[in-house]
């Protein structure tokens, strides 16, 4: 009797383990987990710089602070203003592997091959401040061609329409200077002005301060006239050049000096009645631009080809406004 009970327990395991196991074949499988992209704190972006000058330390400023409170990693490279250097650091963040490569370029139109590297590798890259125009590569940045004529019509309308006009401008082989030369030609045609001379003193404060004391001792700048300067940097150089030479910073019966940038030092030139108008580029703005751009590129986000941090045109009604931005 006591067989019998435990041959049929035997049977009803063996009975429900089949049920079990005829159960269990005929379930579909739990679907595996979708990829993720990789976790914010895991990015790491290379960026290459053409120079540390004034207004692109801020722009690193606005890169680091934007990657801390991201959290993500960035290494940052300095050409030296160098296209081949720049090109063998972006080539060095290929080979390292980054998430995504931010690029302001030496020269513009030397940047397609920078591209093509990171494309290559399948890595997202974005050009930040100077725009090369390359198809399906964002850039974060300004209109540079707005900023030569807000910059050139403001300077016409405090000099009243009145005298000739100098240029002093960038880097040629970058857009910006190419668009702001251009800017201010617009507008001092529009003004009835006539630009006498155009120098190229490649952002640097030091070669616009030679270049306007040739023009001085040359007579080709003299009182009633008006400088328009790409950046801050070169006008300061003229406004150092001119306090040299005893020609007072005033319309009509001095020179007036306008540039683009509104660093620190340029308001403060403003302030103390130096700088006719400077035109506000939100450096720390771009620089975060640029990171959240990389960010979403390696998030698989789609991003304008675009992106637009604009400026304004700073005039001593609304300075207070800008001291500290940049």
């Amino acid at each position: 009797m006591a067989m019998n009970k435990v041959i049929r327990l035997a049977s009803v395991v063996l009975a429900s383990a089949a049920i079990v196991a005829a159960c269990g074949s005929s379930a579909t499988p739990a679907p595996s987990a979708a990829p993720t992209a990789a976790p914010v704190a895991a990015i790491k972006i290379g960026v290459a710089f053409p120079n540390s000058d004034t207004f692109l330390s801020r722009v690193q400023d606005g890169m680091k602070a934007e990657a801390t409170a991201k959290g993500v990693t960035i290494t940052i490279t300095d050409a030296k203003d160098d296209v081949a250097a720049q090109l063998t650091q972006v080539e060095n963040f290929v080979s390292q592997k980054v998430s995504a490569i931010i690029v302001v370029p030496v020269d513009t139109s030397a940047a397609q091959p920078m591209a093509d590297a990171a494309k290559a590798a399948g890595i997202p890259i974005v050009f930040v401040n100077r725009n090369p125009a390359i198809k399906g590569v964002p850039y974060v940045g300004s209109d540079s061609l707005f900023a030569g004529q807000v910059e050139m019509d403001q300077l016409a309308k405090l000099a009243g329409n009145k005298g000739d006009v100098v240029i002093l401008e960038g880097q040629v082989s970058n857009e910006a200077a190419v668009l702001r030369t251009q800017g201010c030609n617009e507008k001092a045609t529009a003004a009835g002005m006539k630009v006498v001379s155009t120098q190229t003193g490649d952002w640097d404060r030091a070669k616009a301060q030679a270049i306007t004391e040739n023009w001085i001792q040359s007579g080709t700048l003299k009182a009633g006239m008006v400088v328009c300067a790409n950046n801050d940097e070169m006008a300061l150089g003229a406004i150092n050049a001119l306090k040299a030479a005893k020609i007072a910073l005033t319309a009509g019966t001095g020179v007036i000096v306008g540039g683009v940038d509104a660093t620190s030092e340029a308001l403060a030139a403003m302030q103390a009645g130096d700088l006719a108008t400077t035109v506000f580029q939100d450096a720390k703005g771009q620089g975060k631009g640029g990171i959240d751009a990389a960010i979403d590129l390696v998030s698989g986000k789609t991003v304008a080809d675009y992106v637009d941090v604009p400026y304004v045109l700073v005039t001593k009604d609304n300075l207070a406004t800008y001291l500290g931005a940049n």
